[in-house]
């Protein structure tokens, strides 16, 4: 392999010929050789957007001529396209707050602006990765403006997965709406409820989800790109310090703006935190969501089996016929994992010392790591899963005529003692409690069927109670209808 010689303060290295990055990254590729994920392709697009914006405004302003800055810029324009992408080659997880996503993606840019303009990769005289490239910048600015940026992308894109999804589950309820069945709580039959009611409820907390997602962007917006190494803005232009951003703003389409104090945003990472924070909520929804999928489908012949979610893979090596709930699996474990980033994202940011968090990449890791995570996963449930989702209403039916519970209806007419002795003996004759209710004389068959109406029995009030006040003005109803 032919390479070229580069030098830094500590010394020499031979990097490739042919490579776009340098000594600074080769480094950084031995030094950081521990987890082999790669460095996140939205902060990498991020990154060369701000490099873009700085070349910019870096020309607009006559600090870096034309010709050089013309170069940047469309090196920077190739990487955010994804050209050069396999150039970056240093490990997510890194020491030094991000320096070498940094340098790594100054060099590729400088090394292609240099070949642009005719020079062979490594002369720096003609395009230096700092004095050109970086120029106006440090690590501790563009690092947390790139993560902020490429968080925003990603929240969008995770926000509009949730409104798909609750769009699926709200077609499944207003499906599902006339299906009467057997509520539970702590997996013990409660009182009966609509399929829709169940699909409604999960849809409810999947907007709640998308909401705080939307609102997640307004955190984001604010950069700290202009302060330099703390904040203070040493070393950068005023006028660049308000172009850039300008620019950058133009680039994304996000509302962004210079943070009230850049010297605050450089140190602290709260913001993140509060973002993944509301990432892993909506991870627990799906968590729940996915864990009643599975269980409402259990069976399908030797279990609740009211619903049957589509059939999309075989779910045996050994057992022939069998069909895994593979999808809301699959859901569960991503919802886990995303708990599990949350974790390091709140230590990273509690670790921050003074004017810097060191801990960045971890953070910048887990939370993009988490975002794309959950919109994949948020888009197979909607589209693999819920959409394809057929009710069961005879096993419905079934199961709430075989579980007592519509008992509960009967407590506001006949009393809780009186109830709980007809439960009592209704499961030990292995009849159902709405017979003996008849067989006993204390309603008649139209009076139990107009108490068990879908509409009474899923409603605020005392179910029959309107249809005794209408046919049987002699029976008062209960004092809480009159």
């Amino acid at each position: 392999m032919q390479t070229r010689k580069e030098k830094d303060l500590i010394g020499e290295l031979e990097v490739p010929r042919e490579a776009y990055y340098g000594i600074h990254t080769l480094r950084a590729r031995s030094n950081f050789a521990v987890s082999g994920f790669g460095v996140h392709p939205d902060l990498i697009w991020a990154l060369a957007l701000v490099k873009k914006a700085a070349a910019t405004a870096n020309t607009e302003l006559g600090l870096l001529d034309r010709q050089r800055g013309a170069a940047i810029i469309q090196a920077a324009e190739e990487l955010a396209a994804g050209m050069h992408r396999d150039q970056i080659v240093v490990d997510a997880l890194q020491g030094g707050a991000g320096t070498s996503t940094n340098m790594n993606v100054n060099e590729v840019i400088a090394n292609r602006a240099i070949e642009l303009l005719g020079g062979e990769k490594g002369n720096y005289a003609i395009v230096h990765p700092l004095d050109h490239v970086n120029l106006g910048q440090s690590t501790n600015d563009v690092y947390p403006t790139a993560l902020r940026v490429a968080a925003i992308k990603l929240v969008r894109a995770l926000a509009q997965a949730m409104a798909r999804l609750q769009g699926a589950l709200q077609a499944k309820e207003k499906e599902f709406a006339g299906i009467l069945k057997i509520g539970r709580t702590e997996l013990q039959d409660a009182v009966p409820v609509t399929l829709g009611q169940e699909f409604g409820a999960w849809a409810e907390a999947v907007a709640r989800d998308w909401w705080r997602l939307y609102k997640a962007e307004e955190r984001l917006r604010q950069v700290n790109l202009g302060g330099t190494a703390v904040g203070t803005g040493l070393n950068a232009s005023r006028r660049y310090i308000y172009r850039v951003i300008e620019i950058l703003r133009e680039l994304t389409g996000f509302g962004l703006a210079r943070a009230e104090n850049s010297f605050e945003a450089t140190q602290n990472a709260d913001i993140f935190a509060e973002v993944s924070g509301f990432v892993k909520t909506a991870a627990v929804n799906l968590a729940k969501i996915a864990g009643d999928l599975r269980l409402l489908s259990s069976g399908p012949r030797a279990g609740l089996a009211e619903i049957s979610l589509p059939e999309v893979q075989a779910g045996s090596s050994i057992m022939p016929g069998k069909v895994n709930p593979v999808i809301p699996e699959m859901v569960t474990q991503v919802a886990y994992q995303v708990m599990a980033n949350d974790v390091a994202v709140n230590m990273a940011a509690a670790s921050g010392c003074l004017e810097l968090n060191a801990f960045l990449p971890l953070i910048a890791h887990n939370l993009l790591h988490s975002l794309t995570l959950l919109t994949n996963a948020a888009h197979l449930l909607a589209e693999r899963c819920v959409r394809g989702i057929v009710a069961d209403p005879g096993r419905c039916r079934e199961l709430l005529a075989a579980s007592q519970g519509v008992i509960t209806a009967f407590v506001p007419y006949i009393g809780y003692e009186k109830a709980t002795e007809l439960v009592t003996k209704a499961v030990a004759l292995g009849r159902p409690v709405t017979e003996l209710l008849v067989t006993e004389g204390l309603f008649t068959r139209d009076e139990v069927a107009a108490i068990l109406q879908p509409q009474e029995l899923t409603t605020p009030g005392v179910a029959g109670a309107r249809y005794f006040r209408s046919r049987r003005p002699g029976r008062n109803p209960p004092e809480s209808e009159r």
